[in-house]
């Protein structure tokens, strides 16, 4: 295995070489930077004493919670006989000692401890019950197969971190496996991305609910090719059931109207859900997050401005692509800084989303984003 080293925020990793980064034997995304830096953002801001990376691949995410954050202990474990060999180089490339091993487990000790597991990421957490604070899952395609070991292994008030990249499963592509792995029917078109992410966020509050545990949403997007969600653990049946309230359905029409309610089971066919209805930010935390991004050096350039774009989009479900409206009902094309403009000037609120650069999130109902596009 040819190797070159490349330099991720604070960590120097040693990677595969190869033509197309799915071909090398230990996957390494040079792309998925925004996300470790995201990743150790939320890792300053809530201060975990113990952290897992479960799906380490290279280490490079669990090398740069050490290096980046106040974690005092941070383990990093792959299935992968070549990742775990790798890790260990990385780990030797960036921190002072010597490594102890021991069977399939290696031990560095310093000023943190860093530990280094060869094994399935589902028996290590089934191993570590209620042991870390920050438990991050960021696996190739969905989160679902470690999903109950992981809310088990996390502590209570801990915070679990997860990615799914199986977007065409969650945005309707492949409606039937959603459903199978879901729970939940998906919706197609403009709106797909957030309720792809909605219907995460949902399945993981109902499995958490059968531990007497809530979800609190710190803070959860859509970038590229994946989905990703920082949720904070509440311990108590009363928590469980305050988050599964937030669960409802979503309809649209062929004009693009959007409705949806907050139920256990839908009053209406056609429904695309159950899905979650809540926030997607606490905004509290994402100002901590935008003041800790002063003192921060990012690895991939648009790290700032998506924190400043999450910071300053309007937390309601769904939002309005203007493109499609305009396609939809036959209208001219207006730019997004205008409609916003517009919408203020008639009193609501309205803002710029991620989830699209033609979009708008606004609490203007439907027929007067519609009147405001045709220039009223």
């Amino acid at each position: 295995m040819e190797l070159v080293e490349v330099n991720e925020g604070l960590a120097r990793i040693l990677v595969p070489k190869a033509e197309r980064i799915y071909d090398a034997p230990v996957f390494y995304n040079p792309v998925m930077a925004l996300n470790r830096d995201i990743s150790v953002l939320v890792a300053r801001v809530i201060g975990p004493k113990r952290v897992l990376d479960a799906l380490s691949a290279t280490g490079v995410r669990g090398i740069r919670y050490a290096l980046e954050s106040p974690a005092e202990e941070v383990w990093l474990n792959d299935i992968s006989e070549e990742a775990y060999s790798l890790m260990k180089r990385n780990v030797a490339l960036n921190f002072e000692g010597e490594l102890y091993e021991e069977g399939d487990r290696s031990y560095l000790w310093g000023e943190k401890l860093i530990v280094l597991n060869r094994g399935d990421a589902n028996r290590l957490m089934a191993e570590n019950f209620r042991y870390f604070d920050l438990l991050d899952l960021d696996p190739f395609g969905s989160p679902m197969e470690f999903l109950d070991t992981a809310l088990r292994s996390v502590r209570r008030r801990g915070v679990l971190a997860l990615t799914a990249t199986d977007t065409g499963v969650l945005c309707g592509a492949y409606a039937r496996a959603c459903v199978k792995n879901y729970l939940a029917r998906p919706i197609r078109g403009e709106l797909c991305h957030e309720a792809g992410l909605r219907i995460l966020i949902g399945v993981i509050a109902r499995y958490s609910a059968k531990y007497d545990l809530g979800v609190e949403v710190l803070l959860a997007y859509y970038r590229d090719h994946y989905f990703r969600a920082f949720l904070r653990l509440k311990s108590g049946a009363r928590e469980a059931e305050k988050s599964l309230s937030q669960l409802g359905y979503l309809w649209q029409d062929e004009n693009g109207r959007f409705t949806y309610e907050r139920a256990f089971l839908p009053e209406r066919s056609k429904a695309h859900g159950p899905l979650w209805l809540g926030p997607l930010k606490d905004e509290t935390f994402v100002e901590k997050l935008v003041k800790e991004f002063q003192g921060f050096t990012p690895a991939h350039k648009k790290t700032g401005p998506f924190v400043e774009l999450l910071s300053e989009e309007l937390d309601v479900p769904f939002h309005y692509d203007t493109h499609a409206l305009a396609r939809r009902n036959n209208l001219q094309v207006k730019k997004v800084s205008d409609v916003i403009e517009r919408l203020d000037e008639l009193g609501y609120s309205a803002s710029r989303t991620h989830f699209s650069p033609t979009a708008i999130k606004t609490n203007a109902p439907f027929e007067v984003v519609l009147d405001v596009l045709r220039g009223s």
